[in-house]
């Protein structure tokens, strides 16, 4: 039995961990993240990641890597060439930088860097903001286990078709926020005419003050960053408009919550609990 398991832990921040329990952590933001469980603020977790991967430099994708480092300065950090030498400059020591095509594998699982529709900068909290390369999605392909797709920030591209043609994803972590991404119309369409996934997951959309893992967090994000609102609760619109497409299933994940996905059945194990 081949078992994968997801977490969400953001808007866009996701945790894969294999079956072999290694943990892999996509665009690491901790501190005004409304989805991070404040419980999992500990050295613990943060010792606990084998490797993080950025799809982008904007802070809501990065502004973590300062706090993982801190616990763990030997983790991997996989980035664009650009912002992979950002990184290196400014001292993290184990950072590996590819470029769009390119792969890195471990024991259980084959990363490869694919193409995203979105911008890129570094440090625009901090002062005029750095180029930081092309935006980029990533496809995990997990050793005799499931394929994920995870977009990246994304508009809506022709391109979503050859990365299912060339990977066979049976897995989408797929942005369906609206405003710095592709919204929920189009999302919908990119499962029903470009990908031929199992299963979807709504990504970059922020919760709602109930459903949020740290609604202290999500009131300090509003109050700096007040067009996050057009970004709340966007998770059912796809729902909505994908409910009468049997060939995909969405999957909507609370913030903090982990799913359990059985290969040898096909099918999600009914396996839904607070991420630890």
């Amino acid at each position: 039995m081949f078992l994968l398991k997801i977490s969400r832990l953001g808007h866009a921040m996701y945790v894969l961990k294999s079956e072999t329990e290694k943990k892999y952590l996509i665009d690491p933001f901790f501190d005004l993240n409304p989805g991070f469980p404040p419980h999992l603020d500990t050295a613990d977790f943060y010792q606990s990641i084998d490797c993080v991967f950025l799809t982008h430099g904007h802070f809501d994708h990065t502004s973590g890597l300062t706090k993982l480092v801190e616990h763990k300065p030997d983790v991997m950090i996989v980035a664009q060439y650009e912002l992979a030498l950002i990184l290196l400059k400014q001292g993290m020591k184990n950072v590996l930088p590819i470029n769009l095509g390119g792969s890195v594998s471990f024991e259980d699982v084959t990363v490869t860097m694919v193409q995203a529709k979105h911008t890129s900068s570094y440090g625009e909290t901090q002062g005029p903001p750095v180029y930081a390369g092309e935006a980029a999605g990533y496809i995990f392909d997990f050793k005799d286990d499931y394929t994920v797709y995870h977009s990246g920030d994304t508009a809506l591209m022709y391109d979503m078709k050859l990365i299912q043609d060339v990977y066979e994803p049976d897995i989408a972590i797929l942005s369906s926020s609206g405003h710095f991404t592709m919204g929920p119309r189009e999302a919908a369409y990119a499962v029903k005419k470009l990908l031929k996934v199992k299963y979807v997951i709504p990504s970059h959309t922020f919760p709602t003050n109930e459903t949020a893992a740290s609604p202290e967090s999500l009131t300090q994000l509003l109050r700096a960053f007040p067009v996050v609102d057009f970004m709340i609760d966007k998770d059912k619109e796809l729902k909505e408009l994908l409910k009468d497409y049997s060939k995909t299933a969405v999957i909507t994940l609370a913030y903090g919550e982990e799913k359990v996905f059985d290969q040898s059945l096909w099918s999600e194990v009914l396996v839904d609990k607070e991420f630890s």
